[in-house]
């Protein structure tokens, strides 16, 4: 499993759902490169037309799996230190605190944009008709199965990081 410097006060639990929301989208990514590339995932062809891909159509996949991998990396610094301080490579705001509201709103919408995203997505795969082969309708099912998790995994995360950075802590004497 994947490593995480998780500052001393977070717990065990909170690291590996931060690990797997930001996972959770690796192998929809990896399936959509695939696309991206022209290997065959069992998709019909007029599908791979639809899309563009290979193509023109495969700088989006490209840009979509990128994107959301770096959107759902964002979970880890909400258990490291840089989800506290901002680091030294962000120009001006570099040792400064992170605000604790405006992380855990956004935080709260990814959670709920991705969960949102997850559920829609299962509704329209039960009643889509795809013209791929057998395998390939159950390879897209398990390659997108883990984002049903991302959002969930998300929240959980969001909500013991605003409880952990708003907890009272009385000052030494």
């Amino acid at each position: 499993m994947m490593r995480v410097n998780a500052l001393p006060n977070v717990p065990r639990w909170a690291q590996r759902a931060a690990v797997g929301a930001a996972l959770s989208n690796v192998p929809s990514g990896l399936w959509r490169l695939a696309i991206a590339v022209g290997l065959p995932v069992g998709l019909a062809q007029s599908e791979y037309d639809q899309m563009h891909a290979p193509g023109w159509g495969s700088l989006y996949l490209v840009a979509l799996s990128l994107v959301s991998e770096l959107l759902a990396l964002l979970t880890l610094g909400l258990v490291q230190s840089w989800g506290e301080t901002w680091p030294r490579w962000i120009p001006y705001l570099r040792g400064r605190r992170v605000p604790v509201a405006p992380a855990t709103i956004l935080a709260g919408f990814g959670a709920l944009a991705t969960t949102v995203y997850g559920v829609l997505f299962v509704y329209t795969s039960l009643h889509a008709e795809l013209e791929a082969s057998t395998w390939g309708t159950w390879l897209v099912n398990i390659v997108y199965a883990p984002l049903l998790l991302w959002g969930p995994l998300l929240g959980a995360v969001t909500v013991h990081y605003y409880r952990r950075r708003t907890a009272f802590s009385p000052v030494p004497a």
